[in-house]
């Protein structure tokens, strides 16, 4: 058993961050902290991901259709579909991924889109 939390106190920066919360034997939840106006570029998982707004509101943006998410919003996606975010507001994000997929690649985009 392991028990975390995503009730943390989020520092926003001019950088995307990332942050495993908990890895459990079939998924990782990762926080995303997104500040208003940032970017996470095109990308793609291998795996399906569940992407729920804690905070804040983002676009979401599937093969050029755009969902709006604000707080509470959530989206379930099948895997290798591209796929961008827009922060609209401050945002944390919670990023549900396979057990079979990396954090370390969320990382990269993040730092790959970080403005």
């Amino acid at each position: 058993m392991e028990i975390s939390s995503f009730d943390l106190d989020p520092e926003f920066s001019d950088r995307i961050k990332t942050q495993v919360i908990l890895e459990s034997s079939f998924s990782k939840e990762i926080m995303i902290l997104l500040k208003e106006g940032q970017i996470m570029k095109e990308h793609k998982s291998p795996f399906p991901i569940i992407v729920h707004i804690l905070q804040g509101e983002i676009d979401f943006g599937i093969k050029g259709e755009i969902h709006q998410l604000k707080k509470g919003g959530i989206i379930a996606l099948e895997g290798n579909i591209p796929h961008d975010l827009t922060a609209k507001a401050d945002s944390i994000v919670r990023l549900t991924l396979s057990k079979l997929d990396k954090a370390e690649r969320v990382e990269k985009v993040a730092e790959s889109s970080s403005k």
